[in-house]
């Protein structure tokens, strides 16, 4: 199969590297693809977000399959149009995107079905959300209402820094906010497939959201992630399904929109009960790296058989391990960074450990930082412990003075 994966993030070089292995891949394009990504497929200059512009790219370079990364893509209708010229492709449609793209839609999904979620109020006067936050107190959670990239939740622990995360938001014309209870307990992040009619669960991860050790510092896209998620026990899995994902699925197809992709579920355990956090639509970064280093080749089977609506005739093959990676940001992340520092040290090879490439360009015979996170290094081993070890040991032999990584990804687990 010709397979063609639009994205250019750590999300998408570790879905390139997993399909790579599976012998249905032939031929491997990704656009835009990053310094890494080029190692195992090749590059191409494309505007991802203009469904037409991708149609046609696939249908003249004969693209069997067409996998969308990131969750912009798929709020645009990308796959509508890919699936109006008769391509298969793995990801919803922009109407059931907007379990992501939408922060109040998910709610009133939720309200419809019952799931288990946080109170929660939605405003577009930011008079009355200022208003609103004074009244309830802190600690209250701030989100803005559409996409932010993994980047637009505020959990404030007092009134003024949930004021201004309400003067961020409403700063952009349209500003739209929703604002939640605070909900205690523990977070995971848990991977379900769907092809309108089954659903699978194909993993757990937790990830690590500030900038800095012992969570401290700003929110951020992601410092690092480890799969499985011990708090995911089976009665917990179970409930997830039984009580959101499940009759989410069944809203959606109620109302015409079936979903069809990944539904990243985001879920806050306490007591054994998960309520959810929120939806995205797209697979998580960093905590896809962690599954794919686990699935392997397997993942473009799942993917193939949620396009095509065989979810049914498929399982999941897990090994009895572990992985774990850590994200190595270019200082100042999430705030000013720079860009276009040489990185030396990435040319060691593993079976058992791989450093993703989320925000890197080349330059001659150079590796050149581009983005804010920049590499993800992934080990896997029979526990928890050994991927971690594997994976700091990794690190230290990665050269890059304008980075920095959190010595403490796993801390929870271990």
């Amino acid at each position: 199969m010709k397979i063609l994966i639009l994205g250019g993030g750590g999300r998408e070089h570790a879905l390139a590297w997993a399909i790579s292995q599976n012998p249905k891949c032939t031929s491997l394009l990704c656009a835009p693809g990053n310094a890494g990504i080029a190692e195992i497929a090749t590059c191409v200059a494309l505007n991802i977000d203009d469904g037409e512009a991708v149609a046609a790219f696939a249908k003249a370079q004969a693209v069997d399959f067409v996998i969308i990364g990131p969750e912009a893509p798929l709020a645009l209708g990308v796959a509508d149009a890919l699936r109006g010229e008769g391509i298969l492709c793995f990801g919803p449609t922009a109407d059931a995107a907007q379990l992501e793209a939408s922060k109040s839609f998910t709610k009133e999904i939720c309200a419809a079905c019952n799931a288990p979620t946080a109170d929660y109020a939605f405003f577009t006067d930011p008079g009355k959300a200022r208003d609103y936050v004074e009244q309830q107190g802190a600690p209250i959670v701030i989100k803005a209402d559409g996409l932010a990239a993994g980047k637009g939740v505020t959990v404030a622990m007092n009134v003024a820094d949930a004021l201004q995360a309400l003067d961020d938001i409403f700063a952009s014309p349209g500003g739209a906010v929703v604002v939640e209870e605070f909900m205690q307990g523990e977070e995971a992040s848990f991977f379900v497939l769907s092809d309108g009619k089954t659903a699978l669960p194909i993993g757990s991860a937790q990830d690590h959201k500030r900038a800095f050790d012992g969570d401290k510092g700003p929110n951020t896209g992601g410092m690092g992630a480890y799969s499985p998620a011990p708090i995911m026990t089976g009665a917990v899995t179970k409930k997830a399904m039984d009580e959101i994902v499940n009759p989410t699925l069944a809203e959606m197809a109620r109302r015409g929109t079936p979903f069809q992709g990944v539904l990243f579920v985001g879920l806050m355990i306490r007591g054994g009960q998960p309520r959810l956090v929120e939806f995205n639509v797209r697979f998580g970064d960093p905590e896809i790296q962690t599954i794919a280093m686990r699935l392997g080749g397997q993942v473009l089977d799942l993917l193939l058989a949620t396009a095509e609506g065989t979810l049914d005739q498929i399982s999941v093959n897990w090994a009895d391990d572990h992985a774990l990676t850590i994200v190595m940001a270019a200082k100042g992340y999430p705030g000013a960074y720079k860009k276009g520092e040489t990185i030396r040290g990435l040319g060691e090879r593993s079976p058992q450990v791989k450093v993703f490439h989320a925000g890197t360009v080349k330059s001659g015979a150079d590796i050149l930082s581009n983005g804010g996170r920049v590499l993800a290094i992934t080990a896997r081993g029979k526990t928890l412990q050994d991927a971690h070890d594997r994976a700091y040991a990794r690190l230290k032999r990665i050269n890059w003075p304008g980075g920095f990584a959190r010595s403490d990804i796993g801390w929870r687990a271990l």
